[in-house]
């Protein structure tokens, strides 16, 4: 059985096989793979390490028998388990880096075992190099809707209802692992690489019916840590909008709630509030620990909203100047306010 050769990296071309896999090395795969695709790495991190080490300093001979023994054993081991039931029609899709021979190794035993098997001509390369041209080189045929509005007006949850409603919805905050704030990091799970933020981007956009809009937050062009590319940035820079108004007070409350592993994180509560990009002042610090200390948190943030975010968001506002659809008051800690709101937002979007 021979070895095929693609170069088409589109969706509906990786769709066609049964299994996409990355060959390269758990780092590698961890800083970004193609969606989809599963780890089984004929090279580990330290083995991959150790044969460079090896090729550049000793001989190339030495470090190429090495290697062949430990990818030889790592293809066993993956035969003997995540192929062990794999049936005779099964269509792998392998790649590496860039096509050589850690891909081409796997891909040769797993023809001989008789699968029909293709390797992806350039490797890694060459889908980082379609991600790269669509995002950054080329132009979107989506048209967005944004949800816009002060923080803790409760837009990510709206997206969600959205999407009950039948809408295309971009979790933009999701993709990112970030709540959009300097508050937005979550406890414990850290941000995927830019590269790999990216690759979780297009898939979803593609995703998406190009005659049908879709509804994203208003965001900034970057999520924490995490640059929205080029391409979508064009578009949901000059997106119409559909703006939530809620009280102080109450957003205040949702944002409690929201922001409830902070809120229970003293540490992580103080160093947010060190990162502040606005000149707080030893006096109005030392009232909001006074607020934390006595569990005043909707104070707290009602206090930071004030002096930090809401001028942040008439800012951005004023500095973007995006069509508006129309605006929708709620309260975001009232489910009943928050229902009625989601379908008076849907209308809206509908129009």
């Amino acid at each position: 059985m021979g070895l095929s050769l693609t170069h088409d990296v589109s969706a509906e071309a990786l769709a066609r096989f049964d299994m996409l896999i990355d060959v390269r090395s758990p780092g590698e795969f961890a800083e970004d793979h193609a969606p989809g695709a599963v780890n089984l790495p004929v090279l580990s991190d330290a083995e991959r390490a150790e044969v460079g080490t090896i090729y550049v300093q000793d001989s190339r001979f030495r470090a190429r028998r090495i290697g062949a023994a430990y990818v030889a054993r790592n293809i066993a081991r993956h035969l003997e388990t995540a192929l062990k039931d794999r049936p005779g029609g099964f269509r792998p899709l392998v790649y590496c880096w860039r096509g050589g021979m850690r891909s081409n190794a796997m891909a040769t035993i797993l023809s001989q075992v008789g699968w029909p098997t293709a390797v992806l001509s350039g490797g890694y390369r060459t889908y980082r190099r379609h991600v790269t041209a669509r995002l950054y080189d080329g132009a979107l045929s989506l048209r967005f809707i944004l949800l816009d509005g002060h923080t803790g007006s409760g837009k990510t949850e709206m997206l969600g209802k959205l999407a009950a409603r039948g809408f295309q919805a971009l979790d933009l905050e999701g993709l990112a692992a970030h709540r959009g704030s300097l508050f937005g990091a979550l406890a414990g799970r850290a941000q995927p690489s830019q590269k790999l933020f990216e690759s979780r981007l297009l898939a979803a956009l593609d995703g998406f019916d190009a005659a049908q809009p879709v509804v994203a937050e208003a965001e900034s062009s970057k999520i924490g840590e995490r640059m929205i590319p080029p391409a979508l940035w064009a578009q949901l820079a000059h997106a119409p909008r559909i703006e939530l108004i809620a009280a102080p007070a109450a957003r205040a409350r949702y944002l409690v709630g929201a922001y409830r592993d902070i809120v229970e994180d003293r540490a992580a509560l103080d160093a947010a509030l060190a990162r502040l990009p606005v000149r707080v002042g030893g006096e109005r610090l030392a009232t909001w620990r006074r607020l934390a200390d006595a569990g005043d948190f909707a104070g707290l943030a009602e206090a930071v909203m004030a002096l930090h975010y809401d001028p942040a968001y008439d800012r951005s506002r004023k500095k973007h100047d995006r069509p508006l659809l129309g605006a929708v008051g709620l309260d975001p800690t009232d489910p009943a306010s928050f229902e009625a709101a989601a379908d008076a937002v849907a209308a809206l979007a509908r129009a």
